[in-house]
């Protein structure tokens, strides 16, 4: 059901019964490394490419996905996938073999949780009973394919963001399922927002008004305070675009300082580490943070109200090239423990 200006209210209140994730070594290192599924110590993942490791990163994650939650492959109805390679290369490789009904999504950043909405919104109305939703990137084939090449060695500006090598998936069932699990309870898409921005180096700058927009929206049409939330959990600002956010909310009068944190703060030491800059960014990064470490503070009742909004850059090295600003987008998911 349709509620305010753009969000919709789950009544049949789909449940995310299970969640995994996939990450390399940088992140396995990182303040969050004890969270994750899988932990791998090579960034090629004994591939000859950085693409193909990503596919296995994604590849392992959805695998350990079904073997937590017993599953075999055609139990699943559906299965919603993105990623930043060309034409979402490594979702449909990881894919391939899974004989599960395949959408593949690109919204850059924000695809973990626009698959998460959509899955949801497919179980609430019916139409499917287990769907999975997922998303990856790769540090390397992502600089690759939006910066430069490693081999070149550019210095990257503080504003800089540094792309997540990991996967992260999640399984959204109807709330029939006996076994006890967060609730999908509102979903709020987003509208692409474009002020102008042109920096690939700031790219929190550029996603952090759509995360604004979203977050006020969703505020209103569900009549709830930045307090209902023990956490309002955005995916890749960094430092950088958590800070903008902030300030932006506050000039909108909404003040989530109190219960803001982002995944791409959290993932990495940006205080001293110095190769990640602002923090990290990524498809991988909010699919990841979220999989491994929120969605298991979740199940031990730590925090019980959660607000994920995911945020994505929909530009291209040719649209930069071509003197384009970025568009960006902002998803938001209401997941909770209780269903008041």
């Amino acid at each position: 059901m349709k509620i305010g200006k753009q969000t919709l209210k789950l009544e049949n209140t789909p449940k995310l019964l299970e969640t995994s994730s996939s990450v390399g070594p940088k992140e396995a290192d990182g303040p969050l490394g004890n969270y994750f599924d899988i932990k791998v110590n090579d960034i090629f993942f004994g591939e000859k490419t950085f693409e193909k490791a990503e596919t296995k990163f994604l590849t392992t994650a959805i695998n350990n996905l079904l073997q937590k939650v017993s599953l075999q492959n055609d139990k699943i109805d559906y299965i919603f996938s993105g990623d930043l390679l060309n034409q979402c290369i490594a979702s449909a490789y990881s894919v391939r073999d899974l004989e599960i009904p395949f959408f593949g999504l690109y919204g850059a950043c924000s695809t973990y949780v626009e698959g998460m909405i959509l899955a949801s919104i497919l179980v609430n109305s019916g139409m499917g009973e287990k769907i999975i939703y997922s998303a990856s990137s790769h540090f390397c084939s992502s600089e690759r394919q939006f910066r430069m090449p490693l081999e070149h060695g550019n210095q990257r500006p503080p504003s800089a963001q540094y792309t997540v090598t990991g996967a992260g998936c999640g399984l959204i069932t109807t709330s029939k399922i006996e076994k006890k699990a967060p609730f999908i309870t509102y979903v709020t898409p987003g509208k692409i927002v474009d002020l102008g921005i042109n920096d690939m180096a700031n790219m929190g700058a550029a996603m952090a008004p759509a995360a604004v927009m979203t977050i006020l929206t969703h505020l209103e049409d569900t009549g709830r305070k930045p307090e209902y939330y023990d956490a309002i959990i955005t995916g890749d600002l960094g430092n950088e675009g958590s800070e903008i956010l902030i300030d932006l909310c506050k000039k909108n009068g909404v003040d989530i300082s109190k219960v803001h944190t982002d995944c791409g703060k959290e993932i990495f030491d940006t205080i001293n580490d110095r190769d990640v800059n602002s923090g990290g960014s990524g498809c991988g990064c909010i699919a990841s943070v979220f999989s491994g470490y929120f969605y298991q503070k979740m199940k031990e009742q730590k925090i019980n109200k959660v607000l994920l909004v995911a945020t994505g850059a929909l530009m291209s090295p040719i649209s930069i090239n071509q003197g384009e600003s970025i568009p960006s987008i902002a998803h938001a998911v209401a997941i909770e423990n209780e269903v008041n």
